[in-house]
Order: structure tokens, then sequence, then C-alpha cells
């Protein structure tokens, strides 16, 4: 199972981009808590803290399908590195200036979180420039989804850390740092400087005009509310049977369920048609959400978090496949910021849906929005497999020097973006 990951992580440059992206992302992944954290330590209120960390979602939803098109158009150095500067000055605003006034938070959190860089979408641009065989390049989307499970259990707890000892004002500043050093490696790279999207047909929508694209985010924006609507049944749950170490471990739970998935399935080849096998996973999905219905003790209701989550970073792998065949030329960094936003969106709402049906029937009918939401995505994804099953661009073995500075040719895997 180790050989495939240990053969990707072995391929020149790999590492440093993985690492380096991951790295670069910290902010963003542990900007709800860091908030919270800072704003009590104010002495702000609950209600200003979550609409500080809304008002950063939001701007980083709507940042981030925008900084891809500038990506997939100007390439990565000059777009991703100066927007992390300029997220990380947001972000030491808001962390100097504290919360009064109001009006100045909102305006760091919203500058914070609009020109968050999309070094997720720009990684997976780069993988098949970094990586010559397309099998490889599906294994490293898989290893992406369990890195980014790592990095959403990992990161808190240093937030938490930094803050425990130093302060939270501390943690945003060295989250913020962090975040530009991150970017800086990676933009520094070799593969970074060189890649180039492919030309593009110029219109409004960008990678939006793809019907198979269209799609996929319709499907993904339920699995996205099935996330957001789990975490508000969970604190119900908690709140009865034994408070936040019961939460936390459920959200473990979920984490590691995830993570032992995301390396099963990249650790193996997959045959036939990924459309088809995104609909089995994402079924999967939807059936394994509904067992949290039961509501057992916590150790039984730990147990069936972790297998809520086992199909959820193999869903995200499959997707990335798909979103690099939909994407139309010269927008791949665009498409999957695209699916980041979806995401991010998604779990907004479920949470805003969720709060209601708990608060009407408790926590077992908590627990039933995200089977519903995985079931409405497979839905989708039934409705819409024509459109799917006929992607804009398919992976060849090309040979391009678009990515070679020495502009010297040579075959190696290209999806189409030539990138």
């Amino acid at each position: 199972m180790a050989a495939g990951y240990l053969e990707i992580l072995r391929a020149r440059h790999a590492t440093r981009l993985l690492v380096g992206t991951l790295v670069g992302r910290l902010p963003n992944a542990t900007a709800a808590i860091a908030v919270v954290l800072f704003v009590r330590a104010e002495g702000g209120t609950y209600s200003l803290a979550g609409a500080l960390a809304a008002v950063y979602g939001v701007a980083n939803a709507v940042g981030q399908p925008v900084l891809g098109r500038l990506v997939d158009l100007y390439g990565q150095p000059r777009v991703q590195l100066p927007a992390a500067v300029v997220s990380a000055l947001g972000m030491a605003v808001f962390a100097l200036a504290g919360t009064d006034p109001v009006a100045l938070a909102c305006a760091a959190m919203a500058v914070a979180g609009l020109f968050t860089p999309p070094l997720e979408g720009g990684l997976r641009a780069l993988w098949p420039s970094v990586l010559r065989e397309e099998e490889q390049v599906h294994t490293a989307y898989a290893m992406d989804a369990v890195a980014q499970e790592v990095m959403f259990t990992v990161g808190p707890l240093l937030v938490t850390l930094c803050v425990s000892l130093w302060s939270a004002q501390a943690a945003l500043l060295i989250l913020a740092v962090i975040g530009v050093l991150g970017a800086l490696s990676v933009v520094v790279s070799e593969p970074s400087r060189a890649w180039r999207s492919a030309p593009r047909e110029a219109h409004w929508l960008g990678a939006l005009r793809s019907p198979g694209l269209l799609a996929l985010l319709g499907a993904f924006l339920f699995i996205g509310i099935a996330l957001g609507s789990i975490t508000v049944a969970a604190v119900s749950y908690a709140d009865v049977h034994g408070g936040d170490a019961v939460y936390g471990w459920m959200m473990a739970g979920i984490g590691l369920g995830a993570l032992l998935g995301g390396v099963v399935y990249g650790a193996r080849r997959w045959g036939g048609a990924p459309e088809r096998r995104l609909r089995v996973l994402v079924a999967l999905l939807a059936v394994c959400y509904l067992p949290l219905m039961l509501v057992p003790g916590p150790v039984a209701m730990t147990a069936l978090a972790t297998l809520a989550g086992v199909f959820l970073a193999p869903s995200i792998a499959c997707a990335f496949v798909l979103v690099d065949r939909h994407a139309p030329a010269g927008t791949v960094t665009e498409a999957f910021s695209w699916l980041v936003t979806t995401f991010t969106v998604g779990a907004s709402v479920g949470t805003g849906l969720a709060g209601p049906v708990v608060e009407w029937g408790g926590a077992a009918w908590g627990f039933a929005v995200p089977g519903v939401a995985g079931a409405a995505a497979l839905v989708v994804l039934l409705a819409t497999g024509r459109v799917l099953g006929v992607p804009g661009r398919g992976g060849v073995v090309a040979v391009s020097s678009e990515n070679d500075p020495n502009r010297a040719v040579e075959p190696r895997f290209s999806s189409g973006d030539r990138a």
C-alpha cells in the first residue's frame, strides 16, 4: 500500500509542493477557531466571533475562483504570493487592531478571506506536470485528500498550542507568517514557475461553462451540506452525552475514517469510468451517514462517526479526477477552486439547516440531515450521468513543451490543460 505513495513522494518536487501547499493553507484551515479564540480573549461575544468568522468564510468562497482564474491567466507566482501577502496583512491588522472598531475588524477579515491564495487548486493543476503517469496523478489526488484530513485535524491543535504558550493574538500572527512562507515555498519551485495554463477561450463564465463541472459542483454542494450539518448535530449530541470531549472524539472519528478510506483508495489502481465509481462512493457515503440517527452511547457513536467518514476522502479524490476531465482548457485552477468554494458554501448551508432541525427534533433528527443531503448528492449524479459521462477532455499522453522552460520536448501525461 505504501509503495504507491512513496513512489509519488520520491518524484522530484512532489514532497515540496505537497508540504508547501499544506503549510500555506494552514491559516485557512484554522481561521474559524483562531478567530473565535481571539475574539473571546478580547472580551467579545460568541455572536461577534461567529459573524467575523462568517465574513472570512464568505470572502474566501468568493475569492477562490476569482484568484483561480487569475492564476490560469497570469501564472502561479504572479498571483499566489501577492495574494498570500495581502491576506496575511489583513489577518495581522485584525490581530493588532482587535475587535474595536467592528467595521475595521470586518474589513480586515474580508481582506484576509478574499485574498487567500488558491494553493489547493494550484497544486492539483501542477500534479500532471510533476508526475508522468495518469495513475500516479490519480493516486496523488487521493494523497492530497488524505493530507487535507490531517491538516484539518492537526491545524486546530496547533492553534490551541500557540494560544496556551503565548496568546490568541500571537497565534493569528504566527499563522499569517506561516501562510506566506508556505506559498513562497510553492511559487519559487521550478514546476510552479514553469507552469502555464493552456490557451483558453475568452468567456465570462470561465470554468462554469462546462455542464459536467456544473453537475459535479451541484452534487458536492449537498456533500458539503452533509458535513456542515454533522457538526451541529454532534454538538447537540455531545451536550447530552458528555460535553466537549465527546464532540472532539466524534470529529476526530470522522477525520480518522476519511484518512483511512483515502489511504486505501489511493493505494489501489481503479479501472472503469470514474463517474460510475463516484456514484458508488457517494451512495456508500450517504448510507454510512444513516446509522448516526441511532444515537447510541459515546463509544459506539464515535465508531459510527468513523464509519461515516470512510468514503469522504475517496469521493473527494474521485471528484478531482472528474474536475480535471471536465474543466475547459485553460481553466483548471479556477475549476478546482470552484469545487473548494462549493464545498465551503455547502457546509455553511448545512450548519444553518441543521440548527432548526436539532431544535425541533433533537440530535437524532439532526443526523438525518447528512443522510438526506448525501442521497440528494447521489440523485444529482444519477440525473446528470449522461453529462458526466462525456468529458470535455480526457487524459492522454501528449508531447508538449509548454511547461519546459528550455522547450525540451518530452512525452508526459496531460489532462488536456497541458499543465
